[in-house]
């Protein structure tokens, strides 16, 4: 096993290399770079300085505006900027260095976790990083951890009870809370609990209560967790109908075999055959998905239910950083995500192995 772990080690090293050149590579044909973003926003300043300036006269105004200056062209927005000015931007960003050159150069910082700064904040990328951690570790952890404490003893309960009423209503509202999109749900929720429009018993927006840091630490648990209710529900809903079912077809497929038959012959308790028998055979896909699971709800929904509850976190700070052309907070967080989904899927596996002993993967082919 130890050689199976050590291949799929070093297997990462080719994956995220790849993950990394495609998204480089793209990134080169995208209009609008991080020097395009600069010189759009210091020409907007100075055009509205020269409307300002002009006493709302579009046109002679802005010329003598330009004039009393210190003569024509004397105004960096009436002029254009300097080319040397451009020069040291493409300078400060590193773009007066070849593409292969510059990606070389940040992969070789990477390797040993140095994302450098970021273009707009002047904050070390990793420090970005760790101040939005806490947000989506809150709602990707929590969420998958209740939607298997819920999904799992639903799911073993709709096998055993199949096709009875409770199996067909139980899975009407499954089907339904699937259907319902995560976004439309964190709306309804909002607008029901809090202060949309009928109670207000959640607040609003943020992980926390501005006074949080006065309280005693009783009072900032739950603090906490009244804070995240909302946002851990909205996440959570769309995960019900896939573990819930899965569950149940699992069980199922491990009711009917051979070695049921036999323990129930025996004598054994209902409870002894289903959780002494066939619960680890059953929960072995279930269970062993964990991680896979977590990494999707981390990177999958964290962009809509942080904006739509206005927390803080990686979703909003990737989003931001691609629309204004953050390349070290693009790249870095995509390294880091990559690297940790890469990690996730090794987990996996090990978990395969932890469950049932009998699957050895370094003897698989």
């Amino acid at each position: 096993m130890g050689a199976y772990i050590l291949r799929r080690l070093l297997l990462i090293i080719p994956t995220l290399l790849g993950i990394m050149v495609i998204n480089f590579t793209l990134i080169q044909a995208v209009p609008g770079g991080p020097i395009e973003q600069v010189l759009a926003r210091l020409e907007g300043e100075a055009d509205s300085f020269q409307t300002i300036a002009g006493g709302g006269d579009a046109g002679g105004g802005m010329a003598d505006a330009s004039e009393g200056s210190g003569g024509e062209g004397s105004y960096i927005g009436a002029r254009g900027l300097p080319p040397e000015f451009i020069k040291s931007l493409e300078k400060q960003f590193g773009f007066d260095k070849p593409p292969l050159e510059r990606f070389l150069t940040m992969i070789g910082n990477y390797a040993v976790f140095d994302f450098g700064e970021s273009y707009f904040r002047s904050i070390p990328v990793t420090q970005l990083v760790l101040e939005k951690m806490p947000v989506s570790i809150s709602l990707g952890l929590w969420a998958t951890l209740i939607a298997y404490l819920i999904s799992i003893p639903l799911g073993i309960r709709k096998a055993v009870r199949d096709g009875t009423p409770f199996d067909t209503w139980t899975s009407g509202a499954i089907i339904v809370g699937y259907a319902i999109p995560g976004f439309l749900f964190a709306i309804l929720l909002l607008v029901l609990f809090a202060g949309g429009s009928y109670f207000k018993w959640f607040p609003l927006r943020g992980l926390t209560s501005d006074n949080w840091a006065d309280l005693s630490w009783p009072a900032r648990i739950l603090d906490y967790f009244w804070h995240i209710a909302l946002p851990i529900a909205a996440s959570t809903i769309a995960s019900f109908a896939t573990l819930t079912l899965l569950t149940k077809n699992c069980f199922l497929d491990e009711i009917r075999k051979q070695y049921v038959v036999t323990a129930r012959a025996k004598g054994l308790t209902e409870r002894s055959v289903l959780y002494g028998h066939v619960f680890r055979n059953a929960m072995l896909i279930v269970i062993a998905g964990f991680p896979s699971v977590f990494v999707g709800i981390f990177f999958g929904q964290s962009l809509i239910i942080e904006t739509i509850f206005s927390l803080d976190g990686l979703g909003r700070l990737g989003f931001e950083a691609v629309v204004s052309r953050d390349y070290p907070v693009v790249f870095g967080t995509l390294y880091l995500f990559g690297l940790l989904g890469l990690l996730m899927g090794i987990l996996s596996d090990l978990m395969y192995v932890w469950i049932d002993p009998r699957i050895d993967f370094a003897r698989r082919g």
